[in-house]
């Protein structure tokens, strides 16, 4: 592991002491709906962000970061070798409810993955492997959860091996 990924890391966790979320200034301008999902569109930035430092931190080696292929949906959020196997890494970010306040809805980050997006994730990740002709490579599928709570460092939680390629069968 390299000193600038542990300098890089050690600024970006100093930068979210205090979460990963930051106020975005509420504006006559928008609608409710347009800032809840500006909002979550930042709090996922800067958890992907995170967590590209902390993988980097933690040994994995990176070559890709959202990957996208023509004609497949959605995207491969981080690719790397954690040693000898190669990780796609699929990050997710929540805010989670304050001390005081209702936890009913929330759900854990991890729990967000399900069969669809492993699905999809599995697909894209196939593609992968076949456009650099790496095909009998190890790999494996990761969740990186990160829980943010205003005020408060983040909370992280890599899964290694979360789940297994989705097998879907032609017909």
């Amino acid at each position: 592991m390299s000193v600038f990924a542990r300098l890089a890391f050690a600024w970006v966790d100093f930068g979210a002491r205090k979460g990963l979320t930051e106020n975005v200034a509420e504006d006559s301008s928008g609608t409710p709906q347009a800032l809840v999902k500006k909002r979550a569109r930042q709090t996922g930035i800067r958890g992907e962000t995170y967590a590209y430092w902390y993988l980097r931190r933690h040994g994995y080696i990176l070559v890709a970061r959202n990957y996208m292929f023509p004609g497949f949906k959605g995207e491969i959020d981080i690719v790397g070798y954690d040693g000898p196997v190669l990780a796609f890494v699929e990050v997710k970010t929540r805010v989670a409810p304050a001390a005081g306040q209702s936890s009913l809805g929330y759900t854990k980050p991890e729990e967000a993955v399900h069969w669809d997006k492993q699905r999809n994730l599995t697909r894209m990740a196939q593609q992968f492997l076949r456009v650099r002709r790496i095909e009998s490579s190890s790999y494996r599928f990761d969740i990186l959860a990160i829980e943010n709570r205003a005020g408060a460092p983040p909370e992280v939680r890599l899964h290694k091996g979360a789940f297994r390629p989705y097998a879907w069968h032609a017909e």
